[in-house]
């Protein structure tokens, strides 16, 4: 019963500590959260539920080295021994040797000379792809790689695409968790492709993000449905919020960027290259349990990607030390 209620509070989209009243329809995010909640344990199976990490405001999905071993077994019982296997658990983003660290306030200037002309300009709605981690105290973790797609319209009506892939393994078999238990899918098999009404909510983070880093600090802290300071870690939670409702523009991306170069306990590490092949500078965050780090575009200052890292072993789950809990990457 925890877990439900859990569930419930996650999708509830005024708790009582939020600051405003939620008189309109469910966001995305928790109307699939309160879809898993209504699918979670099909014919009396123990429910794959998300891990908690201490000092994560939302549902927690990831991936995990570990998640290998599971996604290998399952192709086997469901599709035979001669299916390829589709493996979509890569190992932590490792920072390339004797590349430079550069500082986000050095990276935080070039995004405000790349924002000069005022283009890209913001979009509402957002493209991400991401790689989550499913786990019981049962089973071992499983990797759910998707990719969603946010449009909005004019009359404030969205659409969602939401499909089954993993960018590193084109064509091969996906696993998914339509169902509540993970099965295996074709690749780019679509979850859900929805359109909902138009949302009257002026709230973050539907309202439209603000051009002042401290402005933008309170709207993010507003997005956390919470009135007191945001620590590092959770501020890069509310950066993920941000981004999977929208697509930052220039000027936008600059002022993200001038908000994380004037905060603590952000450093910088050196250079990556992303999941999807693009190279960024990575700066990194520890926090309880957890090391998130965020990937930024070296020229532009955009983020590009967001890796969280376990720093504890969660044995129960099957979760070591080092494993990565969730990863996501945006596109334009």
């Amino acid at each position: 019963m925890a877990d439900e209620l859990e569930l419930l509070r996650g999708a509830n989209p005024v708790p009582p500590d939020g600051p405003h009243f939620g008189d309109g329809p469910l966001d995305h995010g928790a109307e699939r959260r309160l879809e898993r909640l209504l699918r979670e344990r099909p014919q009396g199976r123990p429910a794959r539920r998300p891990l908690p990490v201490p000092g994560r405001p939302r549902l927690v999905w990831g991936l995990a080295a570990t998640a290998v071993v599971a996604a290998l077994a399952l192709t086997l019982v469901l599709s035979g021994p001669n299916t390829t296997p589709a493996v979509a658990a890569p190992r932590p983003l490792v920072v390339q040797t004797g590349t430079t660290a550069v500082p986000l306030g050095r990276l935080a200037a070039r995004a405000v000379q790349a924002a000069a002309d005022g283009s890209p300009r913001l979009r509402k709605g957002t493209h991400v792809r991401s790689w989550s981690m499913g786990v019981s105290d049962r089973e071992p973790p499983v990797t759910l790689p998707e990719e969603r797609i946010v449009r909005w319209r004019a009359d404030g009506s969205r659409t969602e695409l939401v499909v089954a892939t993993d960018p590193g393994h084109p064509g091969r078999p996906v696993l998914s968790d339509e169902q509540g238990e993970p099965r295996l899918v074709g690749d780019a098999h679509v979850i859900s492709d929805r359109t909902y009404p138009p949302s009257w909510s002026d709230a973050p983070p539907q309202s439209r993000p603000p051009n002042d880093p401290a402005r933008l600090r309170a709207y993010l802290t507003e997005a956390q449905y919470t009135r007191t300071a945001l620590t590092t870690p959770q501020l890069l939670d509310a950066v993920q919020v941000l981004l999977d409702h929208w697509t930052l523009g220039a000027r936008e991306t600059a002022t993200l960027a001038r908000l994380l170069a004037g905060t603590e306990g952000l450093r910088p590490v050196g250079q990556v290259t992303d999941r999807l092949g693009r190279r960024g500078q990575a700066y990194v965050c520890d926090g309880p349990g957890a090391r998130r780090m965020l990937i930024m575009d070296p020229a532009t200052g955009a983020v590009l990607g967001l890796e969280t890292t376990f720093t504890t072993a969660e044995p129960e789950y099957g979760v070591k030390k080092g494993d990565v809990m969730s990863y996501s990457a945006w596109l334009r």
